[in-house]
């Protein structure tokens, strides 16, 4: 926590002394049954425990406090999740206590929390939202309808790949990984490649979203003290509202674009569908909740499946007897010039085990989408008062020692012969969430991170950047609300 912030904070805080005194005798009160905590400080609370990586500080402090933690984040009351048990119990037996969403300060830029399918409370618009993105975005008949799509998408990608090899360019596996996500979205949602894999656009757009992520994910005083939201203290509404209007004039031309050749046009793919429900008063989809759908499916769709596939290229290049294995499984299964098909995938099972070894430990959402309590609940013999926000560290379950051996490690095998998945009902791996917020998106995810990195591994061999030395990489992690390597990987492709 930036301390220069916090003088500015405290020099605010004056006209509010009365009132968290008399929030402290409330705390009092109850504070022998709430979750254990570290003890707070008074106004601030346990804001300085945070750090530059809460999700690490706070898997820290549940070390000595336990899975179900409770602290106090300035006036903010926040329950901490660090177990598979732990949060089964939120998670599954009281889902619906805890369905409903902290609505944080970033993402009240340009309303976009009133709008939102991540952010809306579970209610009848919200229910209404999901059935669209069920039944009309995400379906499994359209994802299954788009199957070449993805295929000449990649293509795409491993074209980039070539001409990397053929100069003996490294790649950098994030952008390029990045931009074919966002060619896969904009072709099923516009019908159009919104970027190229040399373009400036392409770095400008993920970058753009990074930033939302990255300030969505950052410690707001706004939200642990709401009386300074209006003076948006550190900058970050103002940003997101700044990068909001950005994404939003780019969808604004696709569909004024569409509106005007509608009569002539029949794609028939999402923006299609969305302004045909538009016309349907039945359905009440605004054209401010298609603009807002947009917004989350760019924002979540690209980044964290970019970021996924380069955190299992960083772990496979750091451990080279398992993208030997890999590859190797590709190859008996494949035969060494057939391309990879979604079909394929579930031949792979070494493959899928990487998969999932990368969402254990590098989650991309770490602490999940946070959500909030609607009732007064009892969790674990413990009180969860109404209104408190809920933490699920998924960083901190995928490292739990208790439940994992060598839960540091990257080691794949350990989800051979074993039936862990996740697609949330196996509670020690829950990279998507869990129960009736599961992330919408997830079968798309899952599939595109399968194929790109199985086809970006059978088609090439890969080396570090200057031959570096595998124990020579920087793994270190970036926090925001999703989980970026810190460092860009830069990897050379070299034909086998």
């Amino acid at each position: 926590m930036d301390y220069s912030i916090l003088l500015l904070l405290l020099s605010f805080l004056w006209s509010c002394i009365l009132f968290s005194a008399l929030g402290s005798g409330k705390r009092k009160f109850g504070m022998a049954r709430l979750p254990p905590g570290p003890r707070p400080f008074p106004i601030i609370g346990n804001l300085l425990e945070l750090g530059d990586k809460p999700h690490q500080s706070l898997t820290t402090l549940s070390k000595t406090y336990g899975s179900l933690m409770s602290l106090k984040l300035g006036s903010t009351t926040t329950i901490v999740i660090s177990s598979s048990e732990t949060a089964q119990e939120v998670l599954n037996k009281y889902d619906q206590a805890f369905s409903s969403r902290a609505v944080l300060n970033a993402v009240q830029a340009v309303n976009h929390h009133k709008f939102s399918v991540v952010f809306l409370p579970a209610s009848a618009h919200w229910r209404n939202l999901r059935k669209i993105c069920s039944m009309q975005m995400l379906s499994l008949t359209r994802i299954d309808a788009c199957r070449a799509l993805r295929r000449r998408i990649v293509q795409q990608l491993l074209d980039h790949a070539h001409e990397s090899c053929t100069s003996s360019r490294a790649v950098d596996i994030g952008r390029a990984a990045s931009t074919t996500a966002l060619n896969l979205l904009s072709n099923t949602i516009f019908s159009v490649d919104l970027a190229h894999y040399d373009s400036n656009f392409s770095q400008e757009f993920k970058d753009l979203v990074w930033s939302i992520m990255e300030e969505a994910g950052k410690p707001n005083l706004a939200d642990f003290f709401p009386g300074l939201s209006f003076i948006d203290p550190q900058g970050i509404q103002k940003k997101m509202t700044a990068n909001f209007y950005k994404l939003i004039k780019v969808f604004d031309g696709f569909i004024d674009q569409r509106l005007q050749l509608k009569a002539s046009s029949a794609n028939n793919d999402v923006l299609d569908s969305l302004l045909n429900l538009n016309k349907q008063h039945d359905h009440e989809l605004s054209s401010n909740d298609i603009k807002h759908l947009l917004l989350d499916l760019f924002s979540a769709g690209t980044d964290t499946t970019s970021s996924t596939v380069e955190w299992a290229m960083a772990e496979l290049l750091n451990n080279p007897k398992a993208m030997a294995k890999a590859r190797s499984e590709l190859d008996e299964v494949l035969g060494k010039d057939m391309i990879v098909e979604e079909s394929d995938i579930s031949k792979l099972p070494y493959l899928q085990a990487v998969v999932k070894e990368t969402f254990r430990l590098h989650p991309p959402a770490p602490f999940l989408v946070p959500r909030k309590t609607e009732m007064k609940s009892e969790i674990l013999g413990y009180v969860v008062p109404k209104n408190a926000q809920v933490l699920v560290n998924a960083w901190a379950i995928g490292r739990d020692p208790m439940m994992w051996t060598n839960p540091t490690s990257f080691v794949p095998e350990r989800f051979l012969e074993c039936e862990i998945d996740v697609k949330g009902r196996d509670f020690q791996l829950i990279p998507f969430g869990a129960g009736r917020r599961i992330c919408p998106g997830l079968l798309l995810g899952h599939r595109m991170v399968h194929l790109m990195l199985a086809s970006l591994l059978h088609s090439f061999d890969w080396k570090l950047e200057d031959d570096m030395k595998p124990e020579d990489m920087d793994m270190t992690e970036k926090f925001g609300f999703t989980l970026r390597k810190a460092q860009p990987l830069q990897a050379v492709p070299i034909k086998p």
